[in-house]
């Protein structure tokens, strides 16, 4: 009877001694209360009453977000979030359990004094511009005094920036008055454009419409010519063809407004003898001032004489 009780109590320590490490973890075994080995992940024995398992040791990368409110250069109180990715590291697994009763905990201080005094050195927009500095000094500030205790800093991040609610107010309202400030100017810019694209049409419009004009009565002036020379031919002299020439564009003027039922042009006057008193009083008007052109010149000629 003795025999099948030692076997049962064997093999009940037996199984008390076998136990398993999961992937990426640790487990820490004591002997007699005193530190004896880490074990890694698989399936694992320790010493039934003897040996026990102290702790178990994630070597998973772990993340911790920090909270922390202080004020920039000018004043303002910004609440910043800060997220440590860290992790155990296999070689330093004792450091990291016996050493550091909370690591979260030592993780935080140090967060908090390195943003406390990198923000205060800048004013909230550059908080904003540099705050991939303010995560290198965090990391920075974490590696030099965390690896000494076992845990490697992975990453450090400035994940979010939230001053005051009336801070943010008026930041809103400055940069809606920027943005309306720069709207005006563009829009100014734009008005400025059109009013000189549309003084040069203007301009370029009158250019070819004096043009066309002077065209116009320079063709107007060669039919004219025209019209004189063939009347010398016939024996009818310059005078009297410019007579004519104006009765007959009288007359055509004459026809051209009867044709309009609806006009309401008036010519005064409009008999024909008034188109033969206009040429003479022309013409007596051409004499006179080569009449007196010509003594100005003889004036001019005695007294340089």
């Amino acid at each position: 009877m003795t025999t099948p009780i030692l076997i049962v109590i064997f093999l009940a320590l037996l199984l008390l001694g076998i136990f398993t490490v999961k992937q990426q973890s640790a487990a820490i075994v004591e002997r007699f209360g005193k530190f004896h080995s880490v074990r890694n992940s698989g399936i694992q024995f320790r010493i039934p009453l003897v040996d026990r398992i102290a702790g178990r040791v994630s070597l998973r990368i772990q993340q911790l977000d920090v909270n922390v409110e202080t004020k920039t250069k000018d004043d303002v109180f910004v609440k910043i979030k800060v997220s440590v990715q860290y992790l155990v590291l296999k070689e330093k697994i004792y450091d990291a359990f016996y050493r550091l009763e909370s690591p979260q905990d030592q993780i935080t201080s140090y967060v908090f004094d390195t943003v406390r005094a990198e923000v205060p050195k800048l004013r909230l927009d550059d908080v904003f511009e540099k705050k991939d500095d303010i995560a290198i000094a965090i990391k920075r500030e974490l590696e030099q005094f965390m690896n000494e205790y076992g845990y490697g800093i992975i990453k450090a991040l400035v994940t979010d920036i939230d001053p005051a609610e009336e801070v943010k107010v008026a930041m809103n309202r400055i940069n809606a008055a920027e943005r309306q400030r720069t709207a005006a100017e563009y829009e100014g810019e734009a008005e400025r454009i059109r009013i000189v694209a549309k003084a040069t049409a203007e301009a370029e419009s009158k250019r070819l419409q004096g043009q066309g004009i002077a065209d116009q009565r320079r063709e107007i002036a060669r039919g004219l010519e025209d019209s004189v020379n063939v009347l010398n031919k016939v024996g009818i002299n310059s005078q009297e063809a410019s007579a004519l020439i104006v009765v007959t564009q009288h007359y055509d003027t004459l026809q051209s407004v009867s044709e309009k039922s609806k006009s309401s042009l008036i010519l005064l006057p409009n008999n024909p003898s008034a188109a033969s008193n206009m040429l003479t009083e022309l013409t007596t008007s051409f004499i006179t001032a080569n009449k007196l052109k010509e003594m100005e010149d003889d004036i001019i000629d005695d007294q340089e004489e």
